[in-house]
This record gives C-alpha cells, sequence and structure tokens, in this order.
C-alpha cells in the first residue's frame, strides 16, 4: 500500500497534460489488461521454455509503457506497479517465474539504475549541504517510524522495532522520483545530491541497525524440522 500511493504520488506530481496523455493512458490500460488476460493461455501454450517467451513479453510491454510514457512527459512507474498487482495471481502460481524475475532486475536493471542515479551525485556539494542533508534524513526517519511502528506493535509486538526500521526505507521509489526531478528540470544538482544521499542513508543506516540490534532470534532446528513435517 505504500509504494502504491507513493506511485500515484509520482503520476500526479510530474504529469504534464499534453496530447500524448492520452495515447499513454489508453495503451496504459490496454497492456494492463491483455497482460492480465492473455497470461492464462501464454503459459499452457509457451511456458517453461528455454528462451523464456514469458520475461521477454514482460519487459516488451514494459519498454511501451516507458515509450509512451516518455512521449507524454510522465513516467511509467504507475502503469508498471498496476501491472506487478495485476499480474501477482500469476507469480503466485509460477514461483520459477518469479525467481528468474528477481535475477534479472536484481542482476542486471537495478545495478544500472542505480549507477545512472549515483553518477549525478556530486560529494561536493553534499558535505556543503550537510546540515539539509541532516534534517531530511531526520524528517523522513521519524515520519516512517510514526506511520510504521504503531502498526507493527499491534500486529508483531514482539519484532515490533525490528519491522519498523525494516520498512522505514525508501530507496526505489525515492531515487526513481529524484531522478526525475533532476531530469525535467524540477530540481538542481546540488538538491538531488543531497535527496538520494539522504534517501540511500535512510535505507542503509535503519537496516544495519536493525540486523545488528533487534534481528528475531533464530527458530531452533528442531522446531523447524517439525514444520516442514
Amino acid at each position: 500500500m505504500v509504494n502504491g500511493g507513493t506511485a500515484f504520488a509520482l503520476a500526479a506530481l510530474f504529469i504534464r497534460p499534453t496530447w500524448w496523455l492520452l495515447p499513454f493512458l489508453a495503451v496504459s490500460v490496454f497492456v494492463i489488461w491483455a497482460m492480465r488476460a492473455l497470461q492464462p493461455w501464454f503459459f499452457a501454450r509457451y511456458g517453461d521454455r528455454v528462451i523464456e517467451p514469458e520475461i521477454k513479453g514482460a519487459f516488451a510491454a514494459l519498454l511501451v509503457l516507458m515509450f509512451f510514457a516518455e512521449r507524454a512527459q510522465s513516467h511509467a512507474v504507475l502503469p508498471a506497479f498496476v501491472l506487478g498487482l495485476a499480474l501477482a495471481r500469476v507469480f503466485h502460481l509460477h514461483r520459477e517465474l518469479q525467481r528468474r524475475f528477481r535475477v534479472v532486475a536484481f542482476a542486471l536493471l537495478t545495478p544500472f539504475f542505480f549507477l545512472k542515479g549515483g553518477m549525478n551525485v556530486s560529494l561536493a556539494l553534499v558535505w556543503a549541504n550537510l546540515s539539509l542533508l541532516i534534517l531530511l534524513l531526520g524528517v523522513k526517519q521519524v515520519t516512517k517510524f510514526l506511520g510504521v511502528f504503531p502498526m507493527a506493535r499491534r500486529y508483531v509486538p514482539s519484532d515490533a522495532m525490528y519491522t519498523t526500521l525494516l520498512m522505514s526505507t525508501g530507496l526505489t521509489f525515492g531515487t526513481i522520483s529524484s531522478l526525475y526531478g533532476l531530469n525535467a528540470g524540477l530540481i538542481d544538482q546540488a538538491q538531488f545530491s543531497v535527496l538520494v544521499t539522504a534517501v540511500v542513508a535512510s535505507a542503509v543506516i535503519p537496516t544495519v541497525i536493525a540486523q545488528r540490534f533487534f534481528a528475531p532470534a533464530p527458530e531452533p532446528r528442531a522446531l523447524v524440522e517439525a514444520d516442514d513435517m
């Protein structure tokens, strides 16, 4: 739900009404509907082949969304997010396909995305705006904590702090919005450098603290084996 709200917010903030907006919306709806409707037939006929037609089809759909989003001066993150929701049942039924997508995303796409963002970060500008960085990082962590901890305390009281710290990250969407703002001319390099550094720090620092001080104790091996049986 948090990522969904972020995706909607990005679409609303960065939208620029042009004549390409209507084709972008129409193509987005069609792609999401077609992928959802054709998946059962596609898997029955072409699934589990060496050439991986499922992955190629999914990337083709994403490229189409990215093309029309670029023409509409918008971003494909919202339709891509909705597409993922629409195909959630397909991935649930085909766990191996989910694993393959994860391997491709984390081994190929994600490193290039963050490499592109990191190349626009100036450490000198970050150091020059260190007080602003600390302020943004503090605001981000406090608001995340206030939003997550009460729910974690209610539903996972034994691991509430651990859950809250792990949920205090926003690396992907934070970097996406910052990079889009830089490319669209909404922010300059100094602002981008501070924002991305704050986003990265908010992902790394809470995770390290959670794993170091609040990680749940591993279950006894005998109990795990009993559950498996």
